[in-house]
């Protein structure tokens, strides 16, 4: 339970260390998720449940439960195990919600409709190796061909790592802003008016 309180409701409102540990691992799952995610809907055009399909039901929501979070969070450890439960899942629902809205916005971002990816493809590679080729041709004589087909698989695969590597990092960092402008947000509710009002913040 510790783990939930820390992961979902932050340093704010968890007594938890939860911020203080490094979540490499759960951070790359969670990028790693999110491209799954994105390759289905990518793929099939629709989405997965409703996930990649964020519309203005989900965008309001999401909105409010963005502007209720400090004011459900800040008595949760005076709640009973049933409150508690409630406030996790809705932070849960939050959760999905930000997946939702990554996946929406990174869809119209791919200029490459999935029934011409296969050529596409084909034919980056070939121009790829065609470029290495020629620029090799003039310095190693015969041996162009094969530096170029050889530097050319190279960068193709260097490219592929990358985008890999993007589909992963991308979308926790979105999650993490969307984090640290909550957390932002919390702060000031907090300050301004849950301490000035309510005797007890917890």
């Amino acid at each position: 339970m510790d783990y939930l309180e820390g992961l979902f409701l932050g340093k704010l409102w968890s007594d938890t260390d939860f911020e203080n540990r490094r979540h490499l691992g759960l951070f790359t799952l969670y990028g790693f998720l999110v491209a799954l995610i994105f390759s289905y809907r990518y793929l099939t055009g629709r989405p997965l449940i409703f996930l990649g399909s964020f519309g203005t039901l989900q965008l309001v929501l999401f909105i409010l439960l963005f502007l209720a979070c400090p004011f459900i969070c800040f008595r949760y450890y005076r709640m009973p195990l049933w409150g508690k439960l409630l406030v996790i899942f809705e932070k849960i629902a939050k959760a999905v919600l930000v997946i939702d809205l990554t996946v929406h916005l990174a869809i119209p971002q791919v200029k490459v409709q999935v029934g011409g990816l296969q050529d596409y493809l084909v034919n980056y590679l070939n121009s790829t190796l065609e470029k290495y080729t020629e620029k090799f041709a003039a310095e190693a004589g015969s041996f162009a061909t094969v530096m170029g087909v050889l530097m050319g698989g190279i960068h193709t695969v260097l490219v592929f790592v990358l985008i890999i590597a993007l589909a992963i990092v991308v979308p926790g960092l979105v999650f993490l802003l969307i984090r640290y402008i909550q957390f932002g947000y919390d702060w000031v509710i907090d300050k301004l008016i849950l301490k000035k009002y309510f005797r007890f913040r917890r």
